[in-house]
């Protein structure tokens, strides 16, 4: 009798740099902080939504 072998996951690669610059001036930022906070606004009355913001979008 074969015993199937468990299946290897694949490693996971997250990229770190695609060459194009980061969110890293401070127009980038406004809008940002403007997105999340507007989000936050409209997520206010759910308690099931959490919102976060970072440079690296």
């Amino acid at each position: 009798m074969v015993q199937p072998q468990p299946s290897s996951q694949a490693e996971v690669i997250y990229p770190d740099s695609d060459g194009k610059p980061m969110a890293d001036n401070t127009k980038q930022f406004r809008w940002i902080v403007t997105l999340k906070e507007n989000l936050e606004w409209l997520f206010a009355d759910d308690a099931d939504v959490f919102i976060a913001g970072d440079l690296l979008w």
